[in-house]
């Protein structure tokens, strides 16, 4: 499945997600992870609402949405999108929620992640 994490140089979740720039885009599965690409916002709009569209549809191939502080506007466009926003709160390495993520992955995932599991297996 496909995570974004806000990132600014792609190791670390640093960022606010309406004010992240750069997006560092991973697909993870159970045993395995790997870098996809770095999603640049160039053009955001004027407002919030506008900064948090051109997010959600920068990362609408994304299952999950990793940053360290969202808001709840953000977080409702991106749900609404059947992205799930994750608030880390402080700094974290990408590679310590992969790690989780594979954790998850390999053992009983929550219903949501079980289907977006199948999906992604029918539509590659």
């Amino acid at each position: 499945m496909k995570v974004a994490f806000t990132s600014s140089a792609g190791a670390i979740i640093d960022g606010n997600f309406c004010k992240s720039n750069s997006f560092s885009v991973w697909d993870i599965g159970p045993h395995e992870a790997y870098f996809v690409s770095t999603v640049y916002i160039k053009a955001d709009g004027e407002n919030e609402d506008d900064r948090i569209a051109a997010r959600a549809e920068a990362l609408k191939e994304c299952a999950i949405v990793y940053a360290m502080q969202i808001n709840g506007p953000a977080a409702a466009k991106l749900v609404a999108r059947k992205i799930h926003p994750m608030k880390t709160g402080d700094s974290i390495a990408i590679e310590e929620i992969i790690d989780k993520l594979q954790d998850v992955l390999r053992g009983s995932p929550a219903p949501w992640i079980r289907k977006v599991q199948i999906k992604e297996s029918l539509f590659p």
